[in-house]
């Protein structure tokens, strides 16, 4: 049998407002990275571009950046 690991929803959840968080899962261009980089589960890479279009209509984070 194998072991199945499930992630807590702590984990997949990532608020809007935690800026600094966001931040480290884009690119130089305010691009979101691919969940091949950012290591993210499907529900948290879904769960991350939520949260990454949300800063973006707050105005927390841009959408480009020169």
């Amino acid at each position: 049998m194998t072991e199945t690991t499930k992630t807590s929803t702590l984990n997949n959840h990532i608020d809007y407002k935690d800026i600094t968080r966001l931040g480290a899962s884009v690119n130089p261009h305010a691009r979101m990275m691919s969940r091949r980089r950012t290591h993210f589960t499907a529900k948290g890479q879904r769960n991350f571009a939520t949260a990454i279009k949300r800063a973006r209509f707050m105005a927390l984070m841009p959408y480009i950046k020169h």
